[in-house]
């Protein structure tokens, strides 16, 4: 049963969707309480606290100006780092490396935060309310929970590499990474299994230029290029810190230390962290860069190169010469 209330305590409340009713945005909430979130995915700490008695019997409805309201009665640890991708490509190791600090808040590609955020391209007629929201969102999921929290890192989807600006505009002294790797091997990876940007329809607009057939070689080389070139615009314009899957997990102890604020005495607890599969915790890690690339006929290396070679190549003389 969902229970409807514009305004009160939201203490130990999450929002776990947003979606449109009618003429106006609502939001569903489910309680947390003070669990933190250690999944490797915002959704895969919903499904684990759906599973509570209490949520299969009470849920809570709200306005968006609900969102808005509880981040001036109670405001949540500002956002201190974006984390933005290229897909299949390391960024939730990085997120499940510092979501193991009890002093991060890491939310790892919630669905509420993507449809706000894409809501000028599904929803443009309600887009005007969606700053406010957006600021409220982030607020409710950097609220201290547990009392210790310090920051709250925010991974997002990796078709969100085109809202950047949106999150620039509300947040301007956050600085971003844009994680990426080997085209070839993100390709390989989609052709094995498809992620949900690229099966036509499933996540409606999106900024994605389509083309070739769906699941086809040249339509998933095509997207990958363009997130790739969307990264590299948010370096070059925004100063996002470009990060290749082949730093990592070194680079979060090295290169990035200061900007994860992790400190020297991090490091053994991050080195076991990264033994672990990050998308499966309870898998070791094996690397797979090798497999893919020789999995990879003609045809999905000259898409590649057609499609992404350039601004992977862009990205990583950036990323050279900021080394």
């Amino acid at each position: 049963m969902a229970v409807r209330q514009s305004q009160g305590d939201w203490r130990g409340w999450l929002p776990i969707r947003v979606f449109v009713a009618g003429d106006q945005w609502r939001v569903d909430w489910c309680w947390f309480g003070d669990t933190p979130l250690r999944e490797p995915f915002f959704s895969d700490s919903v499904r684990r606290a759906l599973r509570l008695p209490f949520n299969q019997a009470m849920r809570r409805e709200s306005s968006l100006d609900a969102l808005d309201q509880w981040r001036v009665a109670s405001p949540g640890v500002a956002p201190s780092l974006f984390i933005h991708h290229a897909s299949r490509c390391g960024s939730t190791l990085l997120a499940q490396l510092l979501a193991s600090d009890e002093k991060n808040i890491v939310v790892s590609e919630a669905p509420a935060l993507d449809t706000l955020l894409r809501a000028g391209l599904q929803a443009p007629e309600l887009a005007l309310e969606v700053d406010e929201g957006l600021r409220g969102l982030l607020s409710a999921y950097g609220q201290r929970r547990l009392g210790s929290e310090q920051a709250l890192v925010v991974k997002l989807d990796a078709w969100n590499v085109f809202q950047a600006s949106i999150l620039r505009r509300l947040y301007p002294a956050t600085p971003s990474l844009f994680v990426y790797r080997d085209p070839l091997e993100i390709v390989v990876s989609h052709l094995r299994q498809p992620g949900m940007h690229m099966v036509p329809g499933l996540l409606g607009e999106t900024s994605l230029e389509a083309t070739g057939a769906p699941g086809g070689v040249d339509r998933v080389a095509r997207h990958i290029g363009q997130i790739l070139q969307g990264g590299l615009q948010l370096c070059r314009e925004y100063g996002a810190v470009p990060v290749n899957y082949s730093e990592l997990p070194g680079a979060a102890w090295q290169r990035l230390a200061s900007l994860l604020r992790v400190e020297a005495v991090d490091r053994g607890r991050l080195q076991e962290v990264a033994c672990s599969d990050a998308k499966q915790p309870g898998m070791a890690f094996s690397p797979d860069g090798e497999r893919k690339r020789a999995a990879a006929d003609d045809a999905v290396r000259m898409a590649v190169k057609r499609w992404a070679g350039a601004p992977y190549e862009d990205l990583e003389a950036l990323r050279l010469d900021m080394a």
